[in-house]
């Protein structure tokens, strides 16, 4: 009798272990095999779970100003508004208030620039809305900003993926920046002073790159920085002259194309764009 029912349990085990494996398919197969645990695909997944979650801060003071600056002047604009929803939530998460000088306080959320010394500008909300939604920025996209200004682009870009890497010339401004990104928490901005023109290859490459000051023609460094793929936003065109924004983009192939979209008003580009 004994033995009969350890014959029983052995059946039993056997019958259940073959039902647990029909129940696992093979492409659930394949995510269990030990063989798949590689240190290569172990760090594809770190850097996949690494590209999902990271810190953003939140702010709740003038919110009620930024909700509407985005709904009325910016997804709501009589010229070209912008739909998509992952920038129009950046635009209302980021505190313009906290990029701008004292004296311009009162009109954080109003839809222009606004003077942050040195000669340079804070870009009007919806260009910054726009441009940002031209990039086509997914998480974990390598963005590199060209002119850092006041860091409040960089802000609104580290909304969208934490691996943003941005450029001043202007010392005073760049370390500025630095600091106050660094106190709002805004921790993943990488921040460098120097010239822009020659972009940044120590992290390159880069799936886009977006320029705020306007270069009387297009950097050769950014574009062979610019990943396959990848796209740059950028004005174009002489100071006191009509720029156009335009959109550069890479095809697999390397192959350039260029879209001129409309005209802009921008600060020059200095270092050695200017010397050209």
């Amino acid at each position: 009798m004994g033995h009969l029912i350890k014959i029983i349990l052995i059946i039993l085990l056997i019958l259940s272990q073959g039902l647990l494996t029909l129940c696992i398919s093979p492409q659930n197969k394949q995510e269990i095999n030990p063989e798949n645990r590689s240190p290569k695909n172990q760090q594809v997944m770190k850097n996949q779970q690494d590209t999902t979650e990271w810190y953003r801060p939140r702010f709740m003071e003038r919110q009620d100003e930024r909700e509407e600056m985005v709904n009325k002047d910016i997804a709501q604009s009589p010229y070209g508004p912008v739909t998509d929803k992952k920038v129009l939530d950046a635009m209302k998460e980021v505190p313009r208030h906290k990029f701008v000088p004292g004296h311009q306080l009162a009109n954080a959320y109003r839809n222009y620039p606004l003077s942050i010394g040195s000669g340079q500008t804070i870009s009007q909300p919806l260009i910054v809305a726009h441009m940002t939604e031209l990039l086509e920025i997914e998480p974990g996209d390598r963005i590199l900003e060209i002119g850092t200004g006041s860091g409040y682009q960089a802000a609104v870009l580290s909304e969208l993926t934490p691996h943003i890497f941005t450029i001043e010339i202007i010392e005073k401004l760049g370390l500025r920046a630095k600091k106050v990104l660094n106190n709002l928490g805004y921790k993943t901005i990488k921040v460098k002073i120097g010239d822009g023109y020659f972009g940044w290859e120590e992290f390159a490459p880069y799936d886009g790159i977006i320029v705020t000051c306007a270069p009387e023609d297009i950097p050769a460094p950014l574009i062979d920085q610019l990943r396959p793929g990848g796209r740059i936003v950028i004005p174009v065109g002489k100071e006191g002259w009509i720029q156009n924004l335009v959109v550069v983009k890479k095809n697999k192939n390397g192959k350039i194309s260029e879209k001129k979209l409309y005209g802009v008003r921008f600060v020059p580009m200095t270092g050695k764009a200017d010397k050209e």
